[in-house]
Order: structure tokens, then sequence, then C-alpha cells
């Protein structure tokens, strides 16, 4: 996968470093890991101030539909979950040796919201071309203010200004890629607004996501076996969807799979409208109140899909084929 340089020349009046030392801020981050090591003593809020100017610029330099080729590695929700990141990526590997893409939801209900997202901007801006990171709906201002990131900033470096510069970053995020042209991927789900993927490509940013709007569909809607069509949510935003309309959007999108996150699941992935759509879910054990697993899906450079579980074993692999809906090989 090509990996260009970032571009860090600000096109409007944000002042970008023009040296970024992003090297120097992976280690430090990464070193809160060991024991008398904190991000507080570590890093400095002006350091994050410009982590999130640099990576805003990242982002936009990149279209709202990431085109990505495969080998990839597809994570859920982390929510914080810092160890369990680290974890992740000692098992699957390190940026730049593996590519990724995660699906939105970076902060709120876990301890180590601020390591997990200044970790992933740096890994950002570090390798543009292999490291994609798209929004989720807790990357937006109304709900990690409520629910955790806000108050994280204002304890940990009591700083508004600081929580206010990640929402400026977070609106530049996009909302979607594809995979190879085939799995379309975000965070929630489909919307009934969504005709073409055009319509994805077109998106502009930085955006607040009005409601409603395909971007709010994009980020909260959920899949559900008892609908037909489309229905209200019971979380009070967008709509929930029956596996008619995936079959329709597969159609209508040229797609075989989608790929989403935005609700736990058991295992770590879950399937539905015979494989045409998988949630994925990566963090384990989810606020301390779940035993879920976490689950990342590999595909390689043939389109053939597998599941690691967190306890790195191997449950099911299958191939992205016009005869997608064969069954799962066991292992």
């Amino acid at each position: 996968m090509h990996t260009p340089t970032p571009n860090t020349q600000s096109s409007n009046s944000n002042k970008v470093p023009t040296r970024y030392d992003v090297d120097d801020l992976i280690i430090r981050i990464l070193n809160t890991a060991a024991p008398g090591y904190s991000l507080v003593s570590s890093v400095k809020e002006g350091e994050l101030m410009n982590l999130c100017t640099v990576a805003r610029q990242v982002f936009l330099s990149q279209a709202s539909l990431i085109d990505i080729e495969p080998p990839v590695k597809i994570c859920g929700d982390i929510h914080g979950q810092y160890a369990d990141v680290l974890r992740l990526l000692d098992r699957a590997g390190f940026p730049p040796f593996v590519n990724y893409l995660f699906l939105g939801d970076y902060v709120d209900r876990g301890q180590q919201n601020l390591e997990c997202i200044a970790l992933f901007f740096c890994y950002k801006i570090k390798y543009p071309g292999n490291f994609f990171i798209l929004r989720g709906n807790h990357e937006c201002s109304p709900i990690n203010r409520v629910y955790g990131f806000f108050e994280e900033c204002n304890r940990r470096y009591q700083s508004t200004r600081l929580w206010l510069q990640f929402q400026d970053a977070f609106a530049t995020l996009p909302f979607t890629a594809l995979v190879s042209g085939r799995i379309l991927c975000m965070h929630g789900g489909l919307s009934p607004k969504l005709k073409s993927m055009e319509q994805l490509r077109q998106i502009t940013r930085p955006i607040d996501p009005p409601n409603p709007s395909l971007h709010i569909d994009l980020l909260w809607s959920d899949p559900d076996s008892y609908t037909k069509g489309w229905a209200s949510n019971s979380r009070g935003v967008s709509y929930v969807f029956g596996p008619d309309v995936v079959f329709e959007m597969s159609h209508i999108l040229d797609i075989e799979l989608v790929a989403r996150a935005h609700q736990v699941v058991q295992d770590g992935y879950e399937f539905f409208a015979n494989r045409k759509l998988v949630t994925i879910f990566s963090a384990p054990h989810y606020c301390g109140q779940f035993d879920n697993a976490a689950a990342v899906m590999n595909v390689d450079e043939n389109l053939m899909c597998s599941f690691t579980v967190s306890d790195n074993i191997l449950l099911a692999t299958f191939v992205i084929t016009e005869n997608f809906a064969r069954s799962c090989d066991r292992r």
C-alpha cells in the first residue's frame, strides 16, 4: 500500500508546525503503558493541541470515502480501552507492517480515551496510506460531551480547550471506506437516503452531522432481524433496517459485504442478512460489564476474510465471491 507524505500545510487559519516529531510522540504515548509513566507527565497539552491540528490536515487531504486495497485488518469500537488496543496491536502487528481500518468510537466510557485517540492520530500522521480511522457516533461533541471524553480532558489536563480542539479534528474524520471496491465500511449502518456510492464521495468535511441526515445514519443505524425495510431506532436516533434492505443496497451499490461496528456482540463479530453484513466489536469485556470477546476482521489480497478474537483463536473464514452466501469454513 502506497504511503504518501502527509501534507501539513494548512489551508485555513490554523498554524501547522513545519516540523512535527511524531516518532518521539508515539514512543512517549506507548511508554505510558509502563509502570511509573502517565500521559499527563509525558505529553503536554500543547503537544496534543498540535497533534489535533496536524491530524486534521491529514484527514482533509484524503477523500470522504476512503478507497483501500487489501490486505487490511478491520477493527470495531475501542472506547478508551487502551490496554486492549496495545494487546490488539501486539498480536496483529504494529503499523506500518500491518494496514488498519478502525470503524469509529475511540473515546467515551473507557478510562484512557486520550491515549487511544492520541496514538491513532499519531499513526495516521506517520502512516497516512496504511492507517485509516473512520468517524463513530462518539466522535461527535453532543455525545462525547456526556459520556466521558469531556470529563477526562478536564480532569487530566484541566482543559476544555483541549476537548474543543479534538472536536475540530473529529469533524474532519471520513465517514466511510471501501475495500477493493467490494466491502463497504462505516461505523453505524445503511441509510434510506443512500442511493449511490457517489453520495459518499461527495460528503463535505468538516461537518457537525445534522439530524436527520445521511451522515447521522452512517453513524447510528442498526441492523434488525425482526424488521422489514426501515423502522424507528430504539436509540431515538436514525433507523433500524432489515435483511431485505441489505440485499437491496448490496445490489444498488454493487458490493458484497457491509462491515460496521456500533454494537456489542458476544463473539466480537456477528453476521447478518446471510453474511452480507458483519458487525465487528474490538473492545473485550466492554466497560467491565460484559463478557464479550473482541474481534478483528482480516482481509487478504484475495478478499479472503478471517476473524481473530481476543483469545487469538481463529473462529471462521470465508471468501467474497459472486456466490458470496456460501458457508464459512470452521477451523
